[in-house]
């Protein structure tokens, strides 16, 4: 299964990670006060604050039955079309986590051509310390992890927490294994394409990132030791 750094993948030659590794997971007049004169420009109202992200009360928001989320990166722009009745639990707490920043400035750590990228490990340890057992329930798997598929990886039954993986292939292997996709690409899958991937599988079975170490040491131990790492600026809901 797609698994966390901290269990083994029990299939092929891949592993998914959620918390610690994987197997072989932000969205956005006044009337004039005298109608003698011109109106003045209202002043622009200031964008809402955002919850932080210590806190996982705040991202329990139902999310639409349907939802587009935008993904500016460094390589380019994509957008992730979700349908909420495909699998219910993982279209909340991914609407939450883009409408929240959860995903500005983190890495899209594993990329495997002909596989998957995956993405969702915060770029601060304090934070990767409070959502690393913040699971949500299984839903059940109603769609095929299709390429173009995005869908939450694992460490098992219900853990599930906040890192994705879009595939690159059509992976019907990872249905049986309890992968259940919530979304799609809708636009801009030659974006991520092109997501950087040269340093391949994540330690230790490969030269990427060690997962364990991105979860206590974050954004810091990426940019010292795979800089050419591609990277989410910014998510946001579209609708």
């Amino acid at each position: 299964m797609l698994r966390r750094m901290t269990k083994r993948f029990v299939s092929c030659t891949f592993v998914l990670v959620a918390v610690a590794g994987l197997g072989c997971k932000k969205p956005a007049g006044e009337p004039p006060t005298q109608i003698t004169q011109p109106a003045a420009a209202p002043a622009p109202s200031a964008p809402a604050e955002k919850p932080s992200l210590l806190k996982l009360d705040a991202f329990r928001e139902q999310a639409p039955a349907m939802y587009r989320a935008k993904f500016t990166t460094s390589k380019g722009n994509f957008v992730v079309e979700v349908q909420r009745d495909w699998a219910p639990q993982a279209a909340d707490r991914f609407f939450n986590l883009v409408k929240n920043g959860y995903f500005s400035d983190t890495r899209f750590f594993r990329v495997i051509k002909n596989f998957m990228v995956q993405w969702g490990i915060h770029g601060q340890g304090e934070v990767n310390a409070v959502w690393r057992n913040a699971n949500i329930p299984d839903d059940p798997v109603k769609q095929s992890n299709k390429r173009g598929f995005i869908t939450f990886a694992t460490a098992g039954p219900n853990t599930r927490t906040t890192q994705v993986f879009i595939n690159y292939a059509d992976n019907g292997q990872l249905d049986g294994m309890g992968f259940a996709p919530f979304g799609k690409v809708a636009s801009g899958m030659d974006v991520v394409d092109g997501l950087f991937g040269e340093y391949g599988e994540g330690a230790p079975q490969g030269r990427g990132p060690n997962q364990g170490r991105m979860q206590t040491e974050g954004n810091s131990y990426l940019a010292r030791d795979f800089p050419k790492l591609d990277y989410i600026i910014e998510a946001s809901i579209v609708r």
